[in-house]
């Protein structure tokens, strides 16, 4: 956790200042059985009303500053913890944004919300408590127990040995429930994700009309959770009475030796009430102690899976385009490049080796699992593990700034992602400053004008999360305008026309090959149709290029190709240009 605490350099005033407050409120708290002492000895005992009045005047004072001094330390404790949470959230959020593909597969994507929500509300509340309570906690019990010494060191044993007994109370049942506030964050980050899988796959689940089978699941791993922080509790619960007892105890041995003394004339009736006092100051404060350390617990787990996303070092490369370029003239090139995931033995790509020129459309077909979508996703860094050199504009794409790269290349992803707001703010992702004009030309190559402009307020027409309220074809299209209005160097369309039908693929296909011929077009589908007008056509199996040509060449010289072609069209259609 102590890693963590550079996010509070900013707040550095109110970390030092808080506990200051709080150490003043308890001398103030500290003062008062001293007061009271003196009521009874003094203004009891000889019917003195005007200096019981003034000594509970004192005690009102004494209440107001020691308020007082707990709002200010309140406040910083609050601005200190808040201010933290921020900035450690920011970084976060940040850290995670700069993941490539690569180390996003790490984690699961609900655990990483749970990191970012749960896991710094329990750091915040921590901080807090670390403010406020701290430096109070050990003042008061050490504070309480020097004042009985100045009272009466014999009475003041009891304290001595009291207060040992009580941490060690204290210290078992924190020991014995730890161990279960980590199996409850872990089970948390488990029911997240069962509760994300549910309501992502919502639709499927009701196709196969298996609620009550998910409904079950999902009340299996709560009862599990709840079974968890039953345990803790039964643990937590032993606190209370134990320390109730032992505290009872003490209370019992100050009257009766007290007692003794009083009736010796050694001890007044007053000094005795502020033992007493002083026991029960000794007992709240170890209590607090208890719910420290319990959070300290919690925090302390929540800190390590924080400091675990943290220790995930990027491969965001920070390169320049002055290094030495390989002068080849060609846009896209790939040399002997095998790629495999998370240092798996087994390739997903091998061996391969294509170039691409200006102003080219290339065809990426295959098989499922062939290794069409990771080729893509290698050429915008997405991930930088592999072997061999992938060459953009001559520079090797570990040498550029990835910042740099990925605004040469646009990319229309398999699954359509549309966020909440309107059709304008979505194709504004690709530039900011785009005019209407610019829009209305994209969404017309995109074959998605003429439905956003039957929409009641055309560009200004809202889009729920996800774009649910667009068919998947809209999506797709909208999709596409997004991309294009980036004006990429680069176009890679990953099967993003799958949801379209064959017309409308083929206007698409057409409008994009007009729309520049500067920009290199890469359409990876398992459509032949969508691909066999392409100047160069590449063919995947199992990983690897078993054919690169044209769609004319590789149905007469590559078998994975002509299966695929006549799989889906006859021989005839498959030879027709």
């Amino acid at each position: 956790m102590w890693e963590l605490t550079k996010y509070l350099q900013k707040y550095k005033k109110q970390t030092i200042l808080g506990p200051i407050f709080k150490i003043i409120e308890a001398v103030f708290e500290l003062m008062v059985p001293f007061v009271v002492v003196n009521i009874i000895d003094v203004g009891i005992a000889n019917g003195d009303r005007e200096y019981i009045y003034r000594m509970g005047l004192l005690l009102v004072v004494l209440a107001v500053l020691g308020y007082a001094s707990s709002i200010i330390c309140q406040y910083y404790a609050s601005y200190a913890s808040q201010g933290f949470g921020t900035e450690l959230r920011n970084e976060l959020f940040q850290h995670i944004m700069s993941f490539s593909q690569d180390e996003m597969g790490q984690f699961q994507t609900s655990s990483l919300i749970t990191r970012m929500t749960n896991d710094i509300n329990q750091l915040q509340l921590a901080i807090a408590m670390f403010i406020r309570l701290a430096f109070r906690t050990p003042f008061i019990i050490i504070g309480s127990i020097i004042c009985g010494m100045l009272i009466d060191m014999k009475l003041s044993m009891i304290f001595l040995v009291a207060t040992p007994v009580l941490a060690v109370v204290i210290y078992l049942v924190m020991s014995k429930s730890a161990p279960y506030y980590r199996k409850i964050q872990k089970k948390l980050d488990e029911i997240s994700f069962a509760f994300k899988e549910n309501l992502t796959g919502v639709r499927v689940i009701r196709a196969f009309s298996r609620q009550a089978d998910e409904v079950n699941k999902f009340n299996q791993q709560v009862d599990e959770q709840k079974e968890n922080m039953i345990r803790v509790g039964k643990i937590a619960a032993l606190l209370n009475p134990v320390t109730f007892v032992i505290v009872n105890v003490a209370i019992m041995v100050i009257l009766w030796s007290s007692g003794i003394q009083v009736n010796l004339g050694e001890l007044s009736q007053g000094e005795v009430i502020a033992f007493i006092n002083f026991m029960n100051q000794i007992l709240l404060a170890l209590l607090v102690l208890a719910n420290i350390i319990v959070i300290f617990n919690k925090a302390g787990t929540s800190a390590k899976r924080v400091a675990e996303v943290l220790a995930v070092h990027p491969t965001s490369q920070v390169g320049t385009s002055s290094l030495s370029k390989k002068e080849n003239g060609m846009k896209i090139d790939f040399e002997h490049v095998s790629f495999t995931y998370y240092q798996n033995s087994e390739y997903v790509l091998e061996d391969i080796s294509f170039q691409v020129k200006k102003g080219q459309t290339i065809g990426i077909i295959g098989g499922t699992g062939s290794g069409k979508s990771t080729l893509i996703k290698l050429i915008p860094g997405f991930y930088l593990n592999y072997e061999g050199n992938i060459y953009i504009d001559g520079l090797s794409v570990k040498d550029y700034n990835l910042s740099t790269l990925r605004k040469k290349i646009a990319i229309v992803p398999q699954k359509s992602v549309l966020f909440s707001g309107t059709i304008r703010e979505n194709l504004k992702w690709g530039q900011e400053d785009a005019s209407d004009e610019q829009m209305i030309e994209a969404l017309q190559v995109a074959q998605a004008y003429e439905f956003v402009q039957a929409l009641e307020n055309g560009l200004d027409h809202q889009v729920t999360q996800g774009g649910k309220n667009f068919s998947g074809g809209q999506r797709q299209r909208l999709t596409i305008a997004r991309a294009l209005i980036a004006n990429p160097e680069i176009l890679i369309l990953d099967d993003s026309a799958s949801a379209l039908d064959f017309a409308t693929d083929a206007k698409l296909r057409k409008a994009i090959a007009d729309y520049s011929n500067e920009v290199v077009v890469i359409i990876v589908s398992q459509r032949t149709n969508s691909v066999k007008h392409a100047e160069q056509i590449i063919c995947l199996d199992e990983g690897k290029a078993v054919g690169i040509g044209t769609h004319q060449h590789l149905f007469t010289t590559c078998e994975v190709y002509k299966e695929i072609c006549l799989s889906q069209v006859s021989e005839e259609e498959a030879l027709q240009s």
